[in-house]
C-alpha cells in the first residue's frame, strides 16, 4: 500500500514561495504558517496527489463559501462560519468546493505551540481529540479572525515582537478552546468514566512529563493500577501511555536544546534523568540524532518578512 504523503510546514514553505503575491498574505516558516487568504487553488495544488498527512496541527475558520472535505478519513461538509480543527499528523483529503471559498489558516510546530502556552494546555488541545468542526456565530468569527491578523501583524514588530506572537497565539488558542468548550456543553453528551480518566492522565502528563517520566507515577495520581491505565490509555487513544509520557519530555527537551545556552548536563538534571548518557540516548532513540546535533539547528527567532 502507497504511504501517505505528509505536508510539513517546510513543504508548505516552499510551495507559497513559488507564488511571489502570497506574500503579502501570508507568513510561513518551519515552525508556523499564518495563511490569511485561503483559495481553492491554493488547496487543490496541496491536494492534487491525495490526501496529507498533517505533520503540524491546524486550525482553519472558513469565512465565505463551502468545501468537502474528509478529516480523519470522516467525510465532511465545511461552509461559512465553520471552525475546523486537525490535530499532529492528522490526514486531510480534499475533494471540492465552491468556486468563492474563503477562509484563514493556522499552524504551528510542537515546539512552538508549547513555547505559546507553556504547562497548562486547553483541553480541546491536549492530545485528547484528533479533530473537531463546528460552526460560530457572526461576533465569535469575527473576534477570532482579529486575533488571527494580529498574529499576522505581529510577525514584523521588532524587539519584543517574539513575545507579542506567542501571547497572541496563546490568546487565540485559548479563545478556540472556549468556543469548542461551549459547543461541547450545547451538546449535552455526556463523558464517561474512562474519557475523564483519559484527559485527567493527559493534564497530568502536561503538568510533569519535565520531571516524572514512570508509567507508576500517573497511574498513582490516578488511583490506578499501572496495567489498567496502560490497558484504558491504549484504548482511547490508539498510543500508550508511555508514548504520550515521552513525547510530552521530548518537547520539553527539544524547547530547552533550542531555546535556551544551560548544558546538557544541567538539562539531563532538571529533567529528571540519571545522567547525561542516558539523557542523550533517550533523545537519540527517539529522533534520531544527537541532542548536540539537534542544539546546532539554532535558536527559532521571528525572522522579518521579505
Amino acid at each position: 500500500m502507497k504511504e501517505l504523503e505528509q505536508l510539513t510546514l517546510t513543504r508548505l514553505q516552499h510551495l507559497f514561495e513559488k507564488t511571489h503575491d502570497e506574500k503579502s498574505k501570508n507568513y510561513i516558516s518551519h515552525h508556523l504558517a499564518i495563511a490569511r487568504d485561503i483559495r481553492p487553488e491554493h488547496i487543490k495544488e496541496q491536494f492534487a496527489s491525495g490526501p496529507k498527512i498533517m505533520t503540524e496541527m491546524r486550525i482553519l475558520l472558513v469565512l465565505q463559501g463551502w468545501a468537502n472535505v474528509e478529516l480523519n478519513l470522516m467525510e465532511q461538509h465545511i461552509e461559512a462560519g465553520d471552525l475546523i480543527y486537525l490535530g499532529t499528523n492528522g490526514i486531510l483529503q480534499y475533494y471540492d468546493s465552491s468556486p468563492d471559498l474563503k477562509g484563514i489558516g493556522l499552524s504551528m510546530s510542537d515546539e512552538l505551540f508549547q513555547l505559546a502556552i507553556g504547562n497548562h494546555i486547553p483541553k480541546s488541545f491536549d492530545g485528547h481529540l484528533r479533530d473537531f468542526h463546528f460552526s460560530l456565530r457572526q461576533e465569535e468569527i469575527e473576534f477570532l479572525n482579529t486575533l488571527h491578523h494580529l498574529i499576522y501583524l505581529s510577525t514584523n514588530i521588532d524587539g519584543s515582537g517574539y513575545q507579542v506572537l506567542l501571547q497572541l497565539i496563546s490568546s487565540f488558542l485559548w479563545y478556540s478552546d472556549h468556543l469548542h468548550s461551549q459547543h461541547e456543553e450545547n451538546d449535552m453528551k455526556s463523558i464517561t468514566r474512562e474519557q475523564r480518566l483519559f484527559t485527567e492522565f493527559l493534564n497530568l502528563v502536561n503538568e510533569h512529563a519535565g520531571h516524572a517520566h514512570t508509567i507508576d507515577f500517573y497511574a498513582d495520581h490516578l488511583c490506578l493500577s499501572p496495567r489498567y491505565m496502560s490497558t484504558l490509555i491504549k484504548k482511547m487513544s490508539g498510543k500508550g501511555a508511555k508514548e504520550w509520557i515521552d513525547a510530552a519530555l521530548l518537547t520539553r527537551i527539544k524547547i530547552a536544546l533550542r531555546h535556551t545556552d544551560r548544558p546538557l548536563g544541567v538539562i539531563s538534571d532538571e529533567m529528571g534523568f540519571p545522567n547525561t548518557s542516558f539523557f542523550c540516548k533517550f533523545f537519540k532513540r527517539l529522533t534520531g540524532m544527537p541532542p548536540g546535533e539537534y542544539r546546532k539547528g539554532g535558536i527559532y527567532h521571528l525572522p522579518t518578512k521579505p
